[in-house]
């Protein structure tokens, strides 16, 4: 019986309220995470380039004009330690982190090269990847595993992305 009002109601009427009623359920707002947010803000100027792994959040942050990759364990909210990794005579330009935090892949600018790097975060050691094809770096993005990069590669004026297969 609780039904009967909607068969009463014309077709197109049913449907107008279905709609409303997807519409308004749809129209929750987006929150930031406060607490992780209110700690970002205040440890750097401004970040970029975001990439999110289980548990570990990497951006490019900007530190008195200065920027550097950098590595949030989300759990504890804090910095990790990347020794090795950042160089003073290096502008890092995009960067990607494994599923376990294990592994970054980043592409930097030093010297007038552009470098794409491989960091094995539990040994502190950086690994240049050299490119099958000639080009110039642009974007990574590293699979969940870590045994797997996309790479954004300029070649001859034109954009190409390439995927590698890392060594285990």
């Amino acid at each position: 019986m609780k039904y009967g009002l909607l068969r009463d109601l014309p077709s197109w009427l049913v449907t107008l309220f279905i709609c409303f009623g997807l519409v308004a359920c749809g129209r929750e707002a987006l929150r930031p995470l406060q607490g992780i947010n209110r700690s970002l803000l205040q440890s750097a100027s401004s970040r970029r380039q975001p990439a999110l792994g289980k548990r570990w959040l990497a951006t490019l942050a900007n530190h008195q004009g200065k920027e550097r990759i950098e590595l949030i364990d989300l759990r504890s909210r804090r910095s990790v330690l990347l020794p090795g990794l950042n160089r003073p005579d290096a502008q890092p330009i995009s960067v990607s982190v494994s599923a376990n935090g294990e592994h970054l892949a980043l592409v930097r600018q030093r010297d007038d090269q552009t470098e794409l790097l491989l960091y094995h975060r539990s040994m502190g050691t950086v690994h240049r990847l050299e490119l099958s094809a000639k080009g110039i770096p642009r974007h990574v993005i590293l699979d969940g595993s870590g045994r797997l990069l996309a790479v954004q590669v300029s070649r001859e004026g034109r954009w190409d992305v390439d995927l590698i297969r890392l060594p285990s």
